[in-house]
């Protein structure tokens, strides 16, 4: 997500008087930000093979289908893991935090929402997103069924994560990094952050309240500089999970780059956690 200034504030309000509907699509815009950049231009994506999935919702009596990036492992019992990227840039865009992924030993699923990059059209919203999540995770399951698969999110994607891991029983880990407790709690970390928009808040990502209903091992990551997400309410988020769980500060890591330099942390955190070989 990105920091919005005062105006957001202003404008959530002045929605009001417009109708419920314009409040709504205004949040899902000001959110997910949707697009089919790629952070930074375009990135190598170089060995990732094109998956598309099908979507049972129809739009204007056409199915609907997303677009996903696949950069297997050559070891044929290696597991899975699912990648559900943040706001404002496309799946591509993640190109290099999924190879840091799949460097620590996942064949990687990483897809884009709809009203991003090659999926299909239409402003997403937390429970569009929430079935996208889903689609794909019933497509590995189909693809990989005897492999173990875990759940991975960056930003907005480990709101998105910890949904679908509260949804479903069969993954054997969930990962999130940069993520937060709630929108409301963001929007309070703010500079005007004081004004009483909560009310009004329709997309809350109230992640914090899903956390008793998942019952796989928790990996909270967050950079002790990311001025986005603050690492306050990535800590929250870990103290509200219940057990087993690890939280782990990557000290310099920014809302960015935090995966980057806290590969040798994740490594040994999946090793304690997950029980996972460190690579």
């Amino acid at each position: 997500m990105k920091r919005t200034p005062l105006v957001l504030s202003l404008a959530l309000v002045a929605a009001v008087s417009v109708g419920c509907a314009t409040l709504d699509a205004k949040q899902r815009e000001w959110i997910f930000q949707p697009s089919d950049r790629s952070w930074g231009g375009a990135q190598s994506t170089e060995g990732m093979q094109d998956v598309w999935i099908e979507l049972p919702t129809q739009a204007d009596g056409k199915p609907e289908q997303l677009h996903g990036l696949w950069l297997p492992q050559p070891q044929a019992d290696a597991p899975v893991l699912l990648y559900l990227h943040g706001a404002r840039w496309n799946v591509s865009g993640s190109s290099g935090r999924i190879r840091r992924m799949h460097e620590l030993g996942f064949s990687v699923l990483a897809i884009d929402y709809r009203g991003f990059g090659k999926s299909s059209a239409g402003l997403p919203s937390e429970t569009s997103s929430a079935e996208d999540a889903r689609a794909a995770w019933q497509w590995l399951a189909a693809q990989y069924p005897n492999r173990p698969r875990y759940i991975f999110g960056h930003s907005l994607g480990g709101a998105i994560a910890i949904e679908l891991a509260r949804q479903v029983q069969d993954e054997q880990g969930t990962m999130v990094e940069g993520t937060f407790t709630s929108i409301p709690d963001v929007v309070s970390t703010f500079r005007w952050g004081w004004l009483p928009v909560s009310p009004l808040i329709t997309q809350r990502f109230e992640s914090v309240r899903k956390l008793g209903e998942i019952g796989s091992p928790l990996l909270v990551v967050h950079g002790s500089e990311d001025r986005l997400i603050q690492p306050e309410l990535g800590r929250k988020l870990y103290e509200a999970a219940q057990a087993p769980k690890q939280f782990v500060l990557v000290e310099g890591g920014s809302h960015h780059n935090t995966n980057a330099i806290g590969q040798g942390q994740y490594r040994q955190a999946m090793a304690s956690l997950f029980r996972l070989p460190a690579r």
